[in-house]
């Protein structure tokens, strides 16, 4: 076949070190122009970002050479390095180790799009740790599996 069509969309989320509440207000907003335009710039193709004071949910869509741990490491890493240069955050600022990266189905992608720009209103109702526990259940995580994750993400 001369040509090869992909359609793998792939929700990620992470957050910030120990979940601390870190990106308020208009930090937000620039650390997610940010992370639109270095996408654009390095081929990654962006459904929906939505940055949230201590989380990041990002969908993408990938191309048939790019791989789930690369875009993660890409946009993380330089993310990061970018709000330090920047000064966005006073003081060191990381993300937590690792990200949580899951499947979309082409039929569920505007649903999950709603979702991620949906966030703000979410959040009146639950925690980012009560929503990334009801996620990691909606994956077929059992409750010894959530538990140990998010023993890890806190340390």
């Amino acid at each position: 076949m001369a040509h090869a069509l992909i359609a793998v969309y792939i929700h990620f989320v992470w957050s910030t070190k120990y979940r601390t509440r870190a990106l308020l207000n208009e930090r937000r907003h620039r650390v997610t122009e940010h992370i639109q335009e270095y996408a654009l710039r390095n081929g990654i193709t962006v459904e929906a970002v939505n940055v949230q004071p201590e989380h990041v949910h990002l969908l993408v869509s990938l191309s048939r050479t790019q791989r789930i741990e690369e875009i993660a490491k890409l946009v993380k890493g330089e993310s990061s390095h970018w709000i330090n240069a920047n000064d966005i955050f006073p003081g060191k600022f990381s993300w937590q180790k690792g990200y949580w990266a899951g499947s979309v189905c082409p039929d569920h992608i505007d649903t999950v799009k709603k979702y991620i720009e949906n966030q703000d209103d979410h959040h009146k109702r639950l925690s980012f740790v009560q929503e990334f526990e009801q996620m990691l259940e909606e994956h077929g995580l059992n409750k010894e599996q959530i538990a140990y994750l998010l023993r890890f993400e806190s340390r």
